[in-house]
């Protein structure tokens, strides 16, 4: 494993524990040149479904991008790096567990709703107003209104 820091090829695994959920493996490494200290996870590699776009062209799934549209919605917001971990793999495992080859990006946009909702309510409001594309107030008064009533 490569030092993240100095990309020295030796690195020491100090401790191996499986994660908090049982899915993947976490081990804390020490690198032998530089003698920093960095973790790494072991996770089964599945393949995720294609997204379709509205354009109706095909792409593969990048989690970046899925991590990227939910730091854009939470930048500035009081929500830990690990929520957003698992609200990635949550998001993550229901694409894999729906058994589908092709998901259209609207149905990921749902599940990053669904996350964002969870997570922080403003937030929710700022993907919701563009991956909706709220064009007057009333809009954002509906959404907001969805948002601040109870959980049934």
């Amino acid at each position: 494993m490569k030092c993240p820091f100095c990309q020295h090829d030796d690195t020491q695994v100090l401790d191996t524990r499986v994660s908090e959920e049982g899915d993947a493996i976490r081990r804390r490494r020490r690198c032998v040149a530089c003698d920093k200290r960095f973790t790494t996870y072991e996770r089964i590699e599945l393949s995720m479904p294609f997204i379709v776009k509205k354009n109706g062209s095909r792409t593969e799934y990048e989690s970046s991008k899925l991590r990227g549209s939910l730091m854009l919605a939470l930048r500035k917001r009081p929500v830990a790096a690990e929520a957003i971990d698992r609200a990635v793999a949550s998001i993550e495992e229901k694409l894999l567990t729906s058994g589908r080859r092709e998901v259209d990006t609207g149905h990921v946009g749902e599940l990053v709703m669904q996350e964002l909702k969870r997570l922080d309510k403003i937030a929710y409001i700022r993907f919701a107003s563009v991956y909706k594309n709220f064009e007057d107030l009333a809009e954002f008064q509906e959404a907001i209104a969805e948002v601040g009533q109870p959980r049934k």
